[in-house]
């Protein structure tokens, strides 16, 4: 029925985020009708992105796992990471400091950066510089590497990629250079400031987290308290000036809605869809500037975009701050009965394919 409707309709006026932990997945096992959900878009050419607090991988990689997993196209295109906004920032910054899991150096340099050093690289150079760091010998000769003009060539910025794994050097060294001189390595400028000698940037603030543990776990949000704990601690009075990235901020939505509107622009245009989901294509993404505002009235959708999520604190509420829609599945972190608060979710569903049929039912025209 759905199919036959949505052939004898005209024109775009609805499109889809997805969260993918808890909505598409499970782990990394595909969620029941997930796919199904999915190829019912791709067939009608409706468009979709996927919208996560994860991070860590390529963007390629990442939407390929999926692909395979939910048996449905997706292109690199239509994923928005919690990192991939710092594509945006490879023009801006030269030196960058990445933090996070060792596999960030290598997103890091295909965005474009063209100097990235990891904290490991730090550690190598001068282990006394994190006492406490914990990576034995062994460990920084495979995951670090030597960096000749570290100490003589300034950073330019921090960027948090993803949840950092030695959270006591990774500390100690972000310290260093918030407060260096001019991004100096091994310097200390003398005044108090609220601004940072280099700036930082966050890509989650989620203070827990879910694992198999019975009891959430610490999440980027506890390490930025930290950070900015002991920023405040060498800077008396002053509160640290940083950039937050993620659901449910507007800035990640702000960037979502071009990354959506780009896509949809391509897939109405495109005559040769196998091409557009080729990731050796070469189809040049259209990104704005981190932190340029999409109006929904300037949207082909105005406003008419679902967030389809299970977790209301961070979906929801950055889909109802932000003027879209949201629907609400029960496959994840929600539970039906769980206390909303203020938040009012357009639908709650069972899952993602309810919440793509209902969603087509009634609101597109």
């Amino acid at each position: 029925m759905f199919r036959r409707l949505l052939h004898t309709r005209s024109g775009q006026s609805i499109a889809f985020a997805f969260d993918i932990d808890g909505v598409l997945l499970r782990g990394s096992e595909p969620i029941a009708r997930a796919g199904q959900a999915l190829r019912i878009l791709n067939e009608n050419k409706i468009p979709y992105v996927l919208l996560t607090n994860g991070g860590g991988s390529l963007e390629h990689e990442r939407t390929q796992f999926i692909s395979e997993k939910l048996q449905a196209q997706i292109s690199p295109l239509q994923i928005i990471q919690c990192h991939t906004p710092f594509k945006t920032l490879v023009p801006k910054y030269k030196r960058i400091l990445a933090v996070g899991t060792p596999s960030v150096r290598n997103v890091a340099e295909n965005y474009g950066f063209k100097e990235v050093v990891h904290p490991n690289d730090i550690v190598r150079y001068n282990p006394d510089i994190t006492p406490f760091s914990g990576l034995s010998p062994d460990q920084l000769q495979k995951l670090a590497k030597n960096i000749p003009d570290i100490d003589t060539v300034p950073f330019d910025a921090v960027l948090v990629f993803n949840d950092p794994r030695n959270w006591a050097g990774d500390l100690q060294i972000i310290s260093d250079l918030l407060n260096s001189e001019r991004g100096m390595l091994n310097t200390m400028r003398q005044q108090n400031s609220s601004i940072s000698s280099v700036p930082i940037y966050f890509t989650c603030n989620d203070l827990l987290w879910a694992n198999p543990y019975k009891l959430n776990r610490f999440g980027q949000g506890a390490f930025r308290k930290l950070v900015h704990t002991l920023y405040k601690s060498l800077n008396p009075g002053q509160k640290l000036s940083d950039f937050i990235l993620g659901k449910p901020t507007k800035l990640t939505y702000d960037f979502a809605h071009h990354v959506l509107i780009d896509w949809n622009n391509k897939l109405q245009n495109s005559d040769n869809m196998d091409k557009l989901y080729d990731i050796d294509s070469n189809i040049q993404q259209i990104l704005p500037p981190l932190g340029e505002e999409c109006p929904n009235e300037k949207s082909p959708f105005q406003g008419n975009v679902f967030m389809v999520g299970d977790n209301p604190a961070s979906d929801i509420t950055g889909a109802q701050n932000y003027g879209w829609k949201s629907c609400l599945v029960k496959t994840g972190v929600y539970r039906e009965g769980d206390k909303l608060g203020h938040l009012k979710p357009t639908m709650i569903v069972e899952d993602v394919c309810e919440a793509v049929l209902t969603a087509l039912d009634k609101y597109h025209s």
